[in-house]
């Protein structure tokens, strides 16, 4: 009775509903675009599937995030979708990882998937991805949002194009804006989210024709889709596949301790206006200058932390590049920005209010 609506489809039936119980998706992030991808899954029948995400849950993902509730604020995200999609489906294995997808694990999770679901909001992530299921040999469905546009495609190495295709090498730290900063409407990333799992599903049951050599963009002011082709260069395709890690992950916190210099690179109006306490202010143009205060060279060259932040992440990530291009490496952005930190302030208030 659960699955009676899509086994009467004529094409699919009994048989391509075995197919999906005996089949396992790996989604790489909770958020956005992984929320309606794996609850249209789950509530589908994929037999085993696995979330990979290390955030926890704020409250300024909720309009979106729609496999999240305000009661699991504060909360790992995989727990709480995992708590979701058993709900939906108890008959299915959901395997809850909370961890950052890297190089070190991504082959190791990869092992026994059918299909990859790339729902992370960073390059290095993306590529990390795009590597680890080319040397898998596996298919992985891709999708980005930005502002009110999206864009959509399948990549599979060796039958159609990758994701290095299109975007050789991961872009500049800092240099292209994410939600917290260009902004999201919850119902663009529901419409693109739920065709990645009809995308997925499609791999699943070889019903129709994935977006393999195709890129859908998604203008949603004009509720118009516009098709893209792109072409596999084998060159790229054998750079993917040879050994060893593939890009550089980003090197960034969520977490500040005591003993960190921490440093706010966001304008002097800003920081007046509000500051994590006990930070210095340090524009991101200063970094430009190379005119750096001894304060940041001396604490890299210990074992002391120096974690910078800024609004939403952005500008930290960039400034943390400019350290490295000058050579002085180990510094840390704050991911997610001062936005973050704020918001972890008011869930801890809420878990532990003063009496």
């Amino acid at each position: 009775m659960r699955y009676q609506r899509q086994t009467s489809l004529a094409g699919f039936g009994e048989a391509k509903q075995q197919r999906l119980q005996n089949s396992h998706v790996l989604i790489v992030g909770a958020g956005g675009l992984g929320s309606p991808a794996m609850l249209y899954l789950a509530g589908a029948g994929v037999g085993r599937i696995t979330i990979v995400d290390d955030d926890v849950v704020s409250l300024s993902n909720l309009h979106r995030q729609v496999v999240h509730t305000t009661a699991h604020v504060g909360e790992q995200k995989v727990r709480s979708a995992a708590e979701a999609l058993h709900s939906l489906n108890p008959s299915i294995i959901v395997h809850d990882v909370a961890e950052r997808l890297n190089w070190d694990n991504a082959l190791r999770l990869m092992a026994d998937v059918d299909v990859v679901i790339d729902g992370s909001d960073n390059f290095a992530t993306r590529h990390i991805v795009s590597a680890a299921c080319a040397r898998a040999g596996i298919p992985h469905v891709w999708a980005s949002v930005l502002g009110f546009d999206a864009q959509l495609s399948v990549f599979w190495a060796g039958k159609g194009p990758v994701y290095e295709d299109i975007f050789p090498e991961p872009p500049a730290p800092g240099s292209i804006p994410n939600c917290a900063q260009a902004g999201v409407l919850g119902p663009l990333v529901g419409i693109i989210g739920s065709a990645m799992a009809m995308e997925t599903i499609k791999l699943l049951t070889d019903l129709g024709t994935p977006l393999l050599g195709t890129v859908g963009y998604y203008d949603s002011l004009a509720s118009r889709w516009d098709y893209i082709p792109i072409h596999a260069d084998p060159a790229i395709t054998q750079r993917l596949l040879a050994a060893g890690p593939v890009t550089a992950e980003p090197r960034d916190t969520t977490t500040l301790s005591d003993g960190d210099l921490v440093i706010d690179v966001r304008t002097r109006e800003e920081h007046e206006e509000h500051a994590i306490p006990g930070s210095f202010n340090i524009p991101v143009e200063e970094f430009q200058r190379g005119a750096l205060p001894s304060a940041i060279i001396d604490a890299l060259a210990t074992d002391r932390r120096v974690v910078l932040y800024c609004a939403s992440g952005i500008r930290s990530a960039r400034a943390v590049s400019m350290l490295d291009a000058d050579g002085h490496h180990g510094a840390y952005s704050l991911r997610g920005g001062i936005t973050a930190w704020l918001e972890a302030g008011e869930q801890e208030a809420r878990q532990h209010p003063v009496r």
